[in-house]
């Protein structure tokens, strides 16, 4: 009966489930995204996009924070055969969100803020608050999948010194998808729902790394508004190819 015993606690001891550890999650990650395309010729132009994305994961928080911009000049010639220079693309987006994770962690309570300006929009400005609920249904090796929806306020100028505040719903989700030790995609898409404009973002990108801490991204990004003047586009979309570097 002891052998058997004995024979028992070895079995449990050297099994997998065992010796198995988590996953090291790292408690703060950074990584810088640059892009940039220069042209010469009948028209020349300069673009520059750039971005930094962190995530911070404390024991009763998950956090990230992203930074982006875009800038874009152009020059050509005019009538008279003058070299004309001007500035057809500047951007800067920001963006919080704090989950304050639950009894299950998984379930958490979340804070968002953001901030755009984008001078070639509608806008002078865009920024909004919000809160809710926030779940993460699905996380393993390779995917995870996480939403958040909840009631807000949205700050808006227009370029016509319009004030469009409105409360609003917000739902965004995050998916991310580990195709393999040096390749990943991700998909991130948002909706701010108010009574006098709609704002939804969506980005999904491709990651590739080349050599230890930096890798190549390609990305698509859409940007969407349903209140804008007469003569201006609804949707702006991007397209990049950038190096990003991991710092942590």
């Amino acid at each position: 009966m002891k052998k058997q015993v004995l024979a028992s606690l070895v079995a449990i001891s050297l099994s997998p489930a065992v010796f198995a550890q988590d996953k090291e999650v790292k408690p703060f990650t950074m990584e810088g995204e640059l892009g940039f395309i220069s042209t010469s010729g009948n028209t020349e132009t300069t673009s520059i996009s750039a971005g930094i994305t962190a995530h911070q994961e404390l024991e009763k928080w998950s956090n990230d924070y992203a930074l982006e911009g875009l800038y874009k000049k152009e020059t050509t010639e005019d009538s008279n055969g003058d070299d004309v220079e001007y500035t057809s693309a500047q951007k800067f987006f920001g963006s919080a969100q704090g989950n304050y994770k639950l009894e299950n962690p998984d379930n958490r309570l979340f804070g968002f803020a953001s901030y755009e300006d984008d001078r070639f929009s509608n806008f002078n400005y865009q920024a909004t608050l919000a809160a809710g609920w926030n779940q993460k249904i699905l996380e393993n090796d390779r995917h995870t999948l996480e939403y958040s929806i909840g009631p807000g306020y949205s700050f808006i100028e227009t370029q016509e010194d319009e004030n469009l505040d409105s409360v609003i719903v917000r739902a965004s989700s995050a998916y991310s998808w580990k195709i393999s030790d040096t390749a990943k995609f991700t998909q991130t898409v948002s909706t701010e729902v108010g009574s006098d404009n709609t704002k939804s973002r969506a980005e999904s990108a491709l990651t590739a790394t080349i050599s230890g801490n930096l890798s190549m991204r390609l990305s698509f990004k859409l940007d969407h508004n349903t209140n804008v003047d007469d003569g201006v586009e609804k949707l702006d979309t991007e397209t990049a190819v950038s190096l990003v570097y991991n710092f942590f």
